[in-house]
């Protein structure tokens, strides 16, 4: 062990890391670490990692990390540092580390395989690709091979992804099977979505399709070409766009030609109000949420609400496997921190959102900014708003391509053979369209 005291690190980014401690701010440590740590040597690193470790009671990091400090030159310490990274949701911290136990061990399959994981929990899907390209003479089919034919597809790289999935033997394992199937229907919706649109790296809608089977409404008005590609980070939303995006909702199940019977109301108060402005929209009746009702559009504001109410998670587990004729409709869907379950259809994809009827912020009598009060109305007033509302598209700053209703039937009535099949498991990355976004 070492004492505080003795041993503080002397690169200058990490100094304001340890200050940051000094301060009890955990948080900005790690902010200064992400930005500092590629670069420092690892065993100073190690040093403020084993600190924050310590003041937020992960014991496996911190001592990982104390062993590091000590060993910065062995692969093992390094490893064990890098893996405890990965389980403490700090996969950068680990990339570093896990690099230098790949050169120290070079072709250890723990290792490479530690590295693709912190890799893809960082969307850094071509680091990856190529990393296991580099390694193809010591593959396992499964899962190596399946890894490198999954990470070119987040990179975006079809060729390769293609190529891989084609040397893939089907699985002697089970666990491996439905991981097989779902990589199988990315590929069958990435030829439909191909026909649909360009499919670059720019074509947020084409690559939410094939990453997770959800069509996607709308595109942020605001700066596509600096920086967002259609995604927004922090929305105020409005009445107007939650109608927008209902109407949207309605011109996807047309184009598919799906024809529901019902709108399902999930529990939370934000799915309650928008499904039944849902129903009235469709001419549908609302019925409660039901597991297993068939022909039925379920209608959730954010599934990451849901999550947080009594009994939500199980229903977000009854919403895995979709039943014949089911739609999940997600209106404000997180790309950061995406919800349990993947929506079919998806109004707009978000960082942070404050509901219509949420505290969101107004001017105050001062002129500054204040946080106002929640509508506390009655969700049937409410939902009359949103029906009434102007669905008109913001303008915005006129950067985002031109998104009519026309052009989203068009790529629904192109990809409808390949919509609403399969499982809806949660997504573990954004895919390669890029966007930023807030620490």
């Amino acid at each position: 062990m070492f004492s505080r005291k003795q041993r503080r690190p002397e690169s200058p980014e990490l100094l304001k890391a340890w200050q940051s401690l000094d301060e009890g701010d955990v948080p900005a440590a790690l902010r200064l670490l992400r930005q500092g740590s590629g670069t420092a040597p690892l065993a100073e690193v190690a040093l403020v990692v084993a600190r924050a470790a310590g003041t937020v009671g992960f014991t496996d990091l911190q001592e990982a990390a104390t062993t590091l400090a000590a060993h910065p030159d062995k692969a093992r310490p390094l490893y064990d540092f890098g893996y405890a990274c990965i389980e403490r949701g700090v996969s950068y911290l680990a990339v570093p580390a896990l690099r230098e136990a790949l050169r120290l061990a070079p072709g250890t399959p723990a290792v490479l395989r530690e590295l693709v994981s912190a890799y893809e929990d960082e969307g850094r899907h071509r680091e990856a690709a190529d990393l296991l390209s580099a390694h193809q003479d010591g593959f396992e089919d499964w899962p190596d091979r399946y890894l490198l034919a999954y990470n070119a597809l987040m990179a975006g790289d079809l060729d390769l992804a293609r190529r891989q999935h084609a040397l893939l033997p089907d699985p002697d394992e089970e666990m491996w099977r439905p991981v097989q199937a779902r990589q199988r229907r990315m590929l069958q919706r990435a030829q439909a979505a191909g026909q649909a649109g360009p499919l670059d790296l720019t074509d947020l809608r084409g690559w939410q399709y094939v990453i997770g089977g959800t069509v996607l409404g709308t595109l942020s008005p605001f700066g596509f070409d600096a920086g967002m590609t259609g995604r927004y980070a922090w929305l105020q939303d409005t009445h107007d766009g939650c109608l927008r995006g209902l109407l949207r909702l309605r011109t996807v199940l047309e184009a598919a030609g799906v024809r529901p019977e019902s709108v399902s109301l999930l529990p939370d108060r934000g799915s309650r109000i928008l499904g039944l402005a849902a129903a009235e929209l469709l001419g549908l009746p609302a019925r409660p949420f039901e597991p297993g009702r068939e022909n039925t559009v379920v209608v959730a504001y954010d599934l990451n609400d849901l999550a947080g109410e009594d009994g939500g998670p199980e229903v977000l587990e009854r919403l895995f496997h979709r039943a014949p004729g089911q739609v999940l409709h997600e209106h404000a869907s997180c790309w950061t921190d995406p919800p349990a379950v993947t929506p079919d259809s998806a109004a707009l994809l978000h960082q942070s959102v404050v509901a219509p009827w949420g505290a969101g912020l107004r001017q105050s009598d001062d002129g500054g900014v204040e946080e106002g009060e929640p509508d506390l109305r009655p969700e049937a007033e409410i939902a009359a708003d949103i029906v009434a509302a102007d669905p008109s598209p913001d303008q915005g700053d006129e950067g985002t391509p031109a998104d009519s209703d026309a052009r989203l039937a068009a790529f629904v009535a192109t990809v409808r053979d390949t919509w609403l099949h399969g499982d809806r498991a949660a997504l573990k990355t954004s895919g390669p369209v890029p966007s930023s976004r807030f620490l």
